[in-house]
């Protein structure tokens, strides 16, 4: 049997991973057969991807034959793989999506237009940041955004702005009354308790530079 040296198994190990990382990187930096479907035919495939009614090698039959019925090249046609990749990334993007609108509704029903505590502003930044990764892969797919998808995440950012803004007016007005309340107190059992008026004015100022 013949042995091969340390060092040539380590050379051999090491050029096979440079060309792997050149693979990957020519890979990344070419558009997709997808990508470059006519916009008509690729509208179709994600109606198709998106409806679920069809199994995926129905979908790829059907849009090989529209393919070759738009006169494209041989090599324009879709692979299985290829089809399959596209279609899982759609998916991943859709459920973000869907996963946003649905914890924004559910959330700001159930909060209502003044969730003050501390769980409340928790969901906030929960559904904010769900918002921000959705936009992130949405922007990374590399495919036509459409209109209705971009709505539906400026709507669940909206409205968990709007109850950010709620939350933080309603709890300003309750420490100022708080403060306001607690200012009136200290009026009354101060002056009662003989303190001169500085003092008292003092801690007044104190009290409500909580605000």
């Amino acid at each position: 049997m013949k042995v091969v040296p340390p060092c040539r198994a380590l050379k051999s190990h090491g050029h096979a991973d440079m060309t792997h990382n050149s693979a990957d990187k020519r890979t990344r930096g070419r558009r997709s057969k997808i990508d470059l479907l006519p916009e008509d035919i690729k509208r179709e495939l994600n109606a198709m991807l998106r409806d679920g009614r069809l199994q995926q090698q129905e979908i790829l039959d059907l849009v090989n034959v529209q393919i070759e019925e738009a006169g494209l090249s041989k090599t324009a046609k879709l692979s299985r793989s290829g089809l399959n990749r596209y279609a899982s990334r759609m998916e991943e993007v859709g459920a973000k999506i869907r996963q946003a609108r649905e914890v924004a509704e559910v959330w700001t029903a159930k909060l209502g237009d003044q969730p003050t505590s501390e769980v409340g502003k928790l969901l906030q930044e929960v559904v904010r940041t769900m918002a921000f990764e959705t936009g992130m892969a949405m922007s990374e797919s590399g495919d036509p955004v459409e209109p209705k998808a971009l709505s539906q995440l400026a709507l669940a950012i909206q409205r968990v702005e709007q109850a950010a803004m709620a939350s933080h007016k309603r709890e300003k007005e309750i420490r100022t009354a708080f403060a306001a309340e607690a200012a009136k107190m200290v009026d009354e059992v101060a002056t009662s308790q003989g303190l001169t008026r500085e003092g008292v004015k003092a801690i007044k100022a104190q009290i409500l530079g909580i605000v």
